[in-house]
């Protein structure tokens, strides 16, 4: 079964997921301009953190992000950022889903949760792009670049987003988040996580910047038109947060370095020159002039790796977290304990890459 099968597409609601469609009605009735008909909901089969559905009524559709039910990790989960920040980028040239209404009122129907436009288009799941031209493939590649120095390019004050994070020493506060978060849902011991934990604050690189970072931008958490190479909408923006544009940059690229199977989605061992996809320098080399910092030997190799080992960790953590999800039974994808056994081999590898980094 493909990843498209695993995670296109909608679903009847998961049990531990379920609510009071009523309640709901009644709720977007009183918030939501322009609803009216016969709710009806549905579960997206994507996502691994904050439940998402689609709900119809009155010949349009609609998309409603959640908390998940039960016990969750301090400061995870934040709907209520997500919503904030997709109103506020509204007013740029980042690709948005419309927001509607936010519900703080975790009795309505369990949880926090917010509705936004269902945005229409494609999702694509397998960074290789097959079955494309290569021509469509360098088209999806440009834009993607295009859209994610475009938000590292929005001024945060500008927006009303300028307390949007705590200025100053990003990289030092997410690694101690992301320590703190990791061994909240630690499951197992895994010791190349507890050597980056040692590692990662003796070789913080210097310099801080505070744009607005995505914390999750890759290929599956962005729609493309139906038929252009073209965004309609950037998901997915529980992470966000005021930060260094490079570190999130960063993120973004590991898809380089991650071997596609057993649940990973990424470009090592392909063979991107034959599909005309960009090497990593290249695409690097495309940003910073996008973002008009000028070219790569402006970044330092050392650095570089850094922002990557960080944020192999930080993934680390995040998958801690899905698989102490569905140790609770809480977790919202039927392939979440896929991706949370995915901790171990990827701190493994974000070790190998730190201890390679000459400094």
């Amino acid at each position: 079964m493909s990843d498209t099968d695993n995670f296109s597409g909608t679903r009847p609601v998961a049990a531990e997921h379920a609510f009071d469609v009523a309640r709901l009605a009644e709720f977007m009735r009183a918030n939501v301009a322009s609803y009216s008909g016969e709710l009806s909901v549905e579960q997206f089969k994507g996502g691994q953190s904050n439940p998402t559905f689609r709900l119809a009524a009155g010949g349009k559709n609609y998309v409603l992000r959640r908390k998940p039910p039960g016990v969750l990790l301090p400061s995870a989960h934040a709907v209520d950022r997500e919503f904030r920040v997709i109103s506020a980028l509204a007013k740029t040239n980042v690709p948005v889903a419309r927001a509607y209404a936010l519900c703080e009122d975790a009795n309505v129907i369990g949880t926090m949760f917010y509705i936004m436009d269902c945005v229409e288009g494609r999702i694509l799941w397998d960074p290789a792009l097959p079955g494309m031209t290569s021509a469509d493939r360098v088209a999806h590649y440009v834009e993607m670049n295009r859209v994610i120095a475009e938000l590292h390019r929005v001024d945060p004050v500008a927006i009303g987003l300028g307390e949007y994070g705590k200025p100053g020493n990003y990289i030092e506060r997410q690694v101690a988040r992301w320590t703190k978060q990791y061994r909240a849902a630690e499951t197992e011991t895994i010791d190349a996580a507890n050597q980056l934990i040692d590692w990662l604050p003796k070789y913080m690189p210097a310099g801080d910047e505070a744009r607005i970072v995505h914390g999750d931008f890759r290929i599956d958490n962005v729609i493309f038109h139906p038929t252009e190479a073209r965004i309609v909408a950037v998901l997915d923006w529980e992470l966000s947060t005021l930060g260094h544009p490079l570190v999130d940059f960063a993120y973004h690229c590991m898809v380089w370095h991650m071997k596609p199977g057993n649940g990973v989605r990424g470009l090592a061992g392909v063979d991107i020159a034959a599909r005309s996809i960009p090497t990593e320098a290249a695409y690097l080399q495309s940003y910073l002039q996008r973002t008009e910092r000028g070219d790569a030997s402006g970044v330092s190799a050392a650095d570089w790796n850094y922002y990557l080992v960080f944020n192999m960790f930080r993934l680390v953590g995040i998958l801690q977290g899905i698989m102490a999800r569905v140790r609770q039974g809480n977790a919202s994808s039927e392939r979440a304990l896929e991706a949370g056994r995915r901790a171990r081999p990827l701190a493994e590898q974000a070790w190998a890459l730190a201890q390679a980094i000459e400094r």
